[in-house]
C-alpha cells in the first residue's frame, strides 16, 4: 500500500521524502507505479514497484510533488553530447537546505578528473545562480 502526503510518499512502513524520489513511472497496462529513489553513483538505487488499481488523484499528487521538489536541473556536456546533470532539490516545507546531486549519463566516467572538474564547475555556477555561491 502507498500513501502520499505533502512531505513524503509512504510505501508500507517506509517513508520516502519527495525530494529523494528521482523518478516515478506509471505503466497503465499493468497498473504499476515504479518509484526510483535518488542514489549514490555506482550503488544500487532503491526501486519500489507498486500496484495501484485505482490511481484516482494519487498519480497527479506524485507527479506534482516530485516536480515541485526540483529547483534546478542543468545538463553540462562533458564528452560530446554526453555529460552530467547538476540537480538541486528541496523539501516541500522548505525548512531544510537544498540538496545538490550529480547525475552522470551512461558512458561518462565520474572518476575522470576532467569530468569531475566540469561537474564541480557546473555545481559552483548553479549555486551562484540560486544565491548560494
Amino acid at each position: 500500500m502507498a500513501v502520499g502526503t505533502r512531505d513524503a510518499l509512504y510505501v508500507g512502513d517506509r517513508r520516502i521524502p519527495w525530494e529523494t524520489v528521482e523518478r516515478a513511472d506509471w505503466e497503465s497496462d499493468d497498473s504499476t507505479l515504479t518509484v526510483t529513489e535518488v542514489g549514490t553513483w555506482g550503488e544500487r538505487r532503491p526501486v519500489h514497484r507498486l500496484l495501484v488499481d485505482e490511481p484516482g488523484r494519487f498519480l497527479p499528487l506524485v507527479r506534482e510533488r516530485v516536480t515541485a521538489s526540483v529547483v534546478l536541473q542543468r545538463h553540462v556536456p562533458v564528452n560530446g553530447r554526453r555529460g552530467v546533470f547538476v540537480i538541486a532539490r528541496r523539501a516541500p516545507r522548505g525548512d531544510r537546505p537544498l540538496s545538490w546531486v550529480y547525475e552522470f549519463e551512461e558512458g561518462v566516467d565520474p572518476d575522470d578528473p576532467a569530468v569531475r572538474a566540469a561537474a564541480e564547475e557546473a555545481l559552483a555556477q548553479a549555486r551562484d545562480e540560486v544565491g548560494l555561491g
